[in-house]
């Protein structure tokens, strides 16, 4: 018995040793994987950091700021600088003078036409001016034989009458030639339609050899616009109509040109709402000086309104987008912050955003969202 102890007092201690050697590794072990795993919620949407000296923090900035509202809209001519033009007779086209695009000047011609309507009342007025060159002349010979007492005062009335009417005839028919563009001085059944105005054709509906039907029944032949001053023309939804009113100030780009911008005013808010798009026309008008704008080219607007309103401003790298909402990390204590949800509104020149509810003017926010969420591993 008293020889067995010896032998077995080492294998105890060597037992005790393996133990104890097992037991530190493993506390190692766990220590090393709680210092890498990232910081997670204690609380949901609560997070706790061991450095937040890294995530500086801001409060947000209480400001007066107008409203502003960014649109699309597409360029159009003013109405009230545009001419439709036709042809005042019906006849056939002999020449095409001007072609769509085309830079006309006032009184220039477009198209010829001859006509048939304007060749009889050439022919109608010619007929009725000798027959009152005859009644002239009846009347002054009869005028000459009443004064020598061979002809009755019935008679000479009767003359007179006639000659009368035959004036009324001529002033007729010139009347109606002048009415269907014809010229007194140079009676031609060719018929020039002309330009009412200086601009650039942005529309024809004519072609050589073609008909040209009455006025009445026809369409325009052309629509010539001066596209010094144009329109454009916004659909603004019914929501954020109370954002624009008349006079306010309109910032236009062309998507042509990205890098200009041009500045018009609100002319017109309509009154009628589209009930498929639940939209109303905004009209800005501008001056076109330079050219660029053209019919149908598509802008970017904004409206900026001439009062200013307290806002409540973020920068926007302090806002998260995180499934179609924003978030910004609140802090609650030196060390833990908040995931806190907040509704955004406009987005100002600085890179500003408007907060419009979800903090308080003296609340503290981590001023890079995107840094914070990607260092504590936000899903």
């Amino acid at each position: 018995m008293n020889r067995r102890i010896p032998v077995l007092i080492p294998i105890f201690f060597l037992t005790l040793i393996a133990a104890l050697m097992v037991s530190g590794c493993s506390e190692h072990g766990s220590m090393a994987a709680s210092e890498s795993k990232p910081a997670v919620p204690s609380t949901p949407n609560v997070f706790t950091v061991d450095n937040p000296q890294r995530f500086p923090v801001i409060s947000p900035v209480n400001r007066r700021e107008p409203d502003v509202l960014s649109v699309n809209g597409t360029v159009a001519p003013d109405v009230t600088r545009t001419a439709h033009i036709n042809a005042l007779a019906g006849g056939r086209v002999i020449d095409v003078r001007a072609k769509l695009g085309d830079d006309v000047q006032k009184g220039q011609p477009l198209v010829v036409v001859h006509s048939p309507d304007l060749e009889a009342a050439i022919q109608q007025y010619q007929k009725d001016k000798a027959d009152q060159h005859l009644a002239d002349v009846a009347l002054k010979r009869a005028q000459e034989l009443f004064d020598h007492g061979a002809l009755a005062q019935q008679e000479l009335d009767a003359a007179a009458n006639t000659e009368q009417k035959a004036q009324v005839d001529v002033q007729t028919d010139a009347d109606h030639i002048r009415l269907l563009g014809g010229d007194l001085d140079h009676l031609s059944p060719t018929l020039e339609v002309k330009s009412p105005l200086r601009g650039v054709v942005v529309d024809q509906q004519v072609a050589n050899g073609e008909a040209v039907k009455s006025l009445d029944n026809s369409q325009s032949l052309f629509m010539v616009a001066d596209l010094s001053h144009v329109w454009v023309l916004c659909d603004v939804y019914e929501n954020d109509l109370g954002k624009v009113r008349l006079g306010d100030t309109a910032e236009v780009r062309l998507n042509a040109y990205p890098d200009r911008d041009f500045y018009g005013t609100v002319g017109n808010i309509s009154q009628v709402l589209d009930a498929t798009t639940r939209t109303a026309k905004v009209r800005v008008e501008l001056a076109n000086s330079g050219g660029l704008f053209r019919p149908q080219m598509f802008a970017s607007v904004k409206f900026t309104s001439r009062e200013t309103y307290q806002r409540l401003l973020l920068p926007a790298t302090a806002i998260l987008r995180l499934h179609d909402k924003d978030w910004v990390f609140l802090k609650t204590d030196q060390r833990s912050f908040r995931l806190t949800q907040v509704q955004g509104g406009n987005t100002g020149p600085d890179s500003t955003e408007e907060i419009l509810s979800g903090v308080r003017p003296d609340d503290e926010v981590v001023s890079n969202a995107l840094e914070f969420s990607s260092a504590v591993s936000v899903q």
